[in-house]
Parts: structure tokens; sequence; C-alpha cells
């Protein structure tokens, strides 16, 4: 039988371990070249992205292919209040982030009485119009040229100069997501969640609100989407509609999905994985195949093999099979 202590350690080891694995990446970063902590940096904007994401999609059971919408008003949000009317970073960000949960608030009041694929096509073409109004607005957005001189993150005149102050920055940004996103999972908010995932009748007849609680759902995914689109902004310094088009859904949607929709520290870790692979298979085939083109470019391949082996043998993500062995360890029959 498994002892109490060995159960309180293998819970505790199952929570701290992503929290480790961050921590090991941000020091790796932070001692590596400018490269490494850009890459390292877009994974942990990412992750923030698919955090919120799978609110709506993990824990409501619902289906959003909009959310790049709301990356795109928080981008451009701190792009123009900084660039063009010098606000202070931090503000233009918690402004942006404000006005795109009320543009949910606004669209998802009516989009959100639509169910199955009739919502995730309303949702897409949230995200269409956005696309295009960052496209044809050139006065503001000045369209495929994009908006640059982006200042970093910072508070009046502390600023965080160097891409490494922005990374630490970024990470504690992404645990304060998942730590938050935690907090509202184990809540009476949550488990309303999890009821309407399982049937929205059955959830309606126990007296859970279900429009009330997709409404909430749908803008706090919305308000992680701003906030992610905003630091993508901030960290690169510029931004152009490419940044927030179709890519960003499907990129993401592999995130979630590689990583355990549904889960705690899947999108995060979903997130490290699509990020981070492609680029630790570029240096590996520069590094041994530098002579061999033909060998180098079979690294897209590689990378696609690699992700449908883990969609084939870990179906419900990556953190939720580690979380499966953790279990294990702790069931009543495991030996001590």
């Amino acid at each position: 039988m498994t002892s109490p202590a060995t159960t309180s350690i293998s819970a505790r080891l199952g929570t701290l371990a992503p929290v480790v694995a961050v921590a090991a990446l941000l020091a790796l970063a932070l001692n590596s070249s400018g490269y490494v902590v850009t890459v390292i940096g877009l994974a942990a904007i990412y992750g923030v992205f698919c955090t919120g994401l799978n609110f709506f999609m993990g824990y409501t059971g619902q289906a959003s292919f909009g959310q790049n919408a709301f990356a795109c008003l928080g981008g451009y949000g701190s792009a123009i209040l900084c660039g063009n009317h010098y606000w202070d970073p931090l503000v233009a960000f918690v402004v942006s982030m404000a006005f795109a949960g009320l543009v949910a608030a606004v669209v998802g009041y009516p989009t959100l009485k639509l169910r199955g694929h009739y919502l995730a096509m309303a949702t897409f073409a949230l995200g269409l119009i956005t696309y295009e109004i960052s496209v044809e607005w050139t006065s503001l957005t000045q369209g495929y040229m994009g908006l640059s001189g982006i200042p970093p993150l910072g508070v009046g005149k502390f600023e965080l100069a160097t891409e490494k102050q922005q990374l630490v920055a970024l990470a504690a940004i992404l645990l304060l997501g998942v730590w938050i996103s935690t907090r509202l999972r184990h809540s009476r908010f949550g488990r309303a969640l999890s009821a309407i995932a399982g049937s929205e009748p059955a959830a309606q007849a126990l007296g859970v609100d279900v429009a009330r609680y997709k409404l909430i759902a749908f803008v706090i995914a919305a308000l992680y989407a701003s906030a992610a689109g905003s630091l993508f902004a901030h960290f690169v310094g510029f931004i152009s509609p490419e940044v927030y088009g179709g890519a960003m859904v499907v990129q993401s949607f592999t995130m979630l999905y590689l990583g355990g929709v549904g889960t705690v520290w899947g999108p995060a870790i979903g997130a490290l994985i699509v990020v981070l692979l492609p680029e630790a298979l570029r240096h590996l085939s520069t590094a041994f195949f530098a002579s061999n083109t033909s060998l180098r470019e079979m690294q897209d391949v590689i990378y696609t093999f690699i992700l449908i082996a883990i969609l084939i043998f870990a179906p419900k993500g990556v953190f939720a099979l580690v979380a499966g062995w953790v279990r294990r360890d702790r069931a009543p029959g495991a030996s001590s």
C-alpha cells in the first residue's frame, strides 16, 4: 500500500514538476544567446494565450476559432496607445485587456447562444473580421506594413530594456496565469464549467446558469488572449496582421491538444513543445548534417512525425500522460 507521505510527495511532484521545468528553461535561456531568449519568450507568450483558450475549450467544452481576434485587439491596442499616444506600457496593457474583455462580452452574448459547429464558425468569422480590419484600416494600423517602435514593458521610468529582463517578466506572467487558472478550476466557478462541459441540459437542471457561465469563460479567455497579444507587441517591438492571422489559430490548437486540453499545465507545456521542438531539430540537423542539404530539409518531416506520435501515444496530451503516471504511483495497490 502507498503510504500517506508517498501520496503527498507524488501529488506535489505532479504539481511542481512543470514549475521546475519552466524555471530550468528560464535558467537555460538566461545563460544563452539572444536567439534562444527570443524563442523561449515566444513560447511563454503562446503559453499565456493557450491557457486562456483552455478556459473556453477545455474547462467549458466549447469550440472557439476566433481567439486570435482578441490577441489582435491587445497587440494593436498596446502598439497604438504606446506608439501614437505615448502611454505608459503597463497602462496600455491593462486598458487593451479591458477593451478586449468588453468586446468579448458584447460579441459573446448573442454568439454563445449557438452550439457545436455553428459556434465554431461564428467565432472563426470573428477572427476573420478582426484580421480584415487590421489589414484595411491603414490609417490606424498601417496595414501589412505593420507598426514598429513599440516600447518594451515597463512602469513609468522603469523599463525592461533587455530581452532577458523581459523573459523573466514573461515567465512570471505565465506562472501567474497558470496559477489563476488552477484556482478558478478548483473553485465553484470551475465546477460549474465542468458540469457545462459534461452536459449543458444536466448542468441547467442542477441550477447552473449556463449562458452566464459560458459568457464569463469566454471573457476570461479573451483577457488571456489580449494579454498574449500585448506581450508579443512589447516583446518583439513590431506587429503586423499576419501575426494574428489564421496561423495563430492552427498553432494554438496544436499546442492545446498536444499539451492536454482541459488540464492545468497542458497548454503551457504544449506551447513549449511546439515552439522549441522545431528549433531543436533545426539545430541538430545543422550540427550533424551540415554538408547534406537533403537530410537537413527532412527536419519538417521529422517534426510532423513526432507530433503525430505524441497524439497517437498520448491522445489526451503530454501533461495528462504524466499525470496518469503520478496517479498510478498513488494507486492503493502500488508498492510503497
